[in-house]
């Protein structure tokens, strides 16, 4: 018999903030480890000795977060149920040298990062946000959310085939404008430095993107659907983040973990990406701080099952022929189970009895999904974590539409949907 479902609705509505909240990595893991605080969870340093205690803990680095609850009783050997997602979405982000400008607009250089919809960010009201580096090392947040930026479209009297297929160079078409007037260097960080109430100077490094400041919204007749930016894959971090708190308990027979990484979209390849050693590092010291061995380390990753969740394509009613004509994964249908022979996911048919498991035990429908042949297969963090870790993963997700643009949408239940497949998995 299934258990009752943990989140309902009020949970999609969280997301909505926790959206809203995080308009980039860094402000995501900021706002996943005051959830997790909340739970009783402590920070823990790389820098400091790790030790025996249990309880929740989570370590922050840039824009990712490890996190993890060990019950009492737990052996070194003990494996992991781990719940893994990136904070990372496509947008536009500020070159060394922002302050630019022609003909008497002033103008911010960026740069494009991942494989975003080019012509989303087109005529849209931008805020700008990300991390500030000071002289002493120390990082502080910065959140412009009001209309800052604006990348204007050229008008269709200047160019009458725009509706006949749009064209955009990455260099010239995407600079936002910010003004008007004479470009003046250090423009940018001087407005920025005021913004975060620091001293002029102070700002020595800065890593900044811009993020569309048109709040989450329920959508459609019965409010069944949500729009919002960056739901790929910050969906996934707030449903790990959650079932992660709702998790804790004396009672489990593994350690739940979430993981959620930076870098997805442009490869993995980063100290805070899933391809660089940050999660085997703290589940092997978590093992060691508990007095075990290399041995105990093999024995808990042998035992240990990871699912990488992460966002998946929805069927687009007007473009049903780009889908596996026999594979429809639909709106409030529940979260999908990713397959990929050719391992861009880390599904096998094992995995795939460990996720239909959970989604019983919590009473959640879920989907398959697979690509059309025909189309070229995006991929995650799953494969990455299994080549590497040597982990048993399974890659999983919510079924979206519009995806890498600035503003996507999906069923309003599916969030919590997920979230309760994700509890069920970490308690085992």
């Amino acid at each position: 018999m299934s258990t009752p479902s943990r989140f309902d609705r009020g949970h999609t509505d969280d997301l909505m903030s926790f959206l809203a909240a995080s308009p980039s990595p860094y402000h995501a893991v900021a706002n996943a480890a005051a959830r997790l605080e909340k739970a009783g969870f402590q920070q823990v340093r790389e820098t400091d000795a790790w030790d025996a205690s249990t309880g929740g803990k989570y370590v922050l680095r840039g824009g990712a977060i490890i996190a993890w609850y060990v019950p009492e009783g737990a052996a070194a050997h003990t494996p992991f149920r781990i719940v893994g997602a990136h904070t990372d979405s496509p947008n536009l982000r500020v070159k060394p040298l922002p302050d630019t400008g022609a003909y008497g607009w002033r103008q911010i250089a960026v740069e494009v990062y991942g494989g975003t919809l080019l012509n989303t960010w087109l005529d849209r009201d931008l805020g700008l946000a990300g991390r500030l580096t000071l002289r002493d090392g120390s990082h502080v947040l910065v959140n412009v959310d009001r209309a800052l930026l604006r990348v204007p479209q050229l008008a269709i009297h200047l160019d009458r085939s725009a509706n006949d297929g749009l064209k955009l160079d990455r260099q010239k078409h995407l600079q936002p404008i910010w003004g008007l007037g004479d470009v003046a260097e250090g423009d940018l960080i001087r407005f920025l430095e005021q913004e975060a109430g620091l001293a002029e100077g102070e700002v020595t490094g800065w890593d900044l993107m811009v993020h569309s400041i048109e709040p989450p919204s329920y959508l459609g007749r019965d409010k069944e659907l949500l729009a919002g930016p960056r739901m790929d894959n910050l969906i996934s971090v707030h449903a790990g983040a959650a079932a992660l708190a709702a998790s804790a308990s004396s009672e489990l027979s593994y350690i739940p973990v979430l993981a959620a990484f930076d870098h997805e979209e442009n490869g993995s390849q980063a100290d805070t990406g899933a391809d660089g050693p940050l999660l085997g590092t703290v589940l092997e010291r978590s093992v060691f701080a508990r007095g075990g061995t290399y041995e105990d380390k093999a024995r808990a990753f042998a035992g240990t099952v990871c699912l990488s969740s992460d966002t998946g394509h929805a069927i687009h009613p007007n473009y049903a022929e780009r889908h596996d004509p026999t594979h429809h994964p639909r709106a409030n249908g529940g979260p999908i189970l990713k397959v990929n022979v050719n391992q861009r996911y880390a599904t096998d048919g094992s995995g795939r009895a460990v996720f239909a498991a959970a989604c019983e035990r919590a009473g959640v429908p879920w989907q398959h999904f697979v690509s059309n042949n025909a189309m070229p297969c995006g991929t995650t963090i799953g494969p990455i974590t299994a080549a590497r870790h040597g982990i048993q993963t399974v890659d999983i997700g919510v079924a979206i539409l519009s995806m890498h643009s600035a503003r996507e949408l999906c069923g309003a239940d599916d969030p919590y949907l997920l979230a309760n497949a994700l509890l069920s998995f970490l308690q085992g």
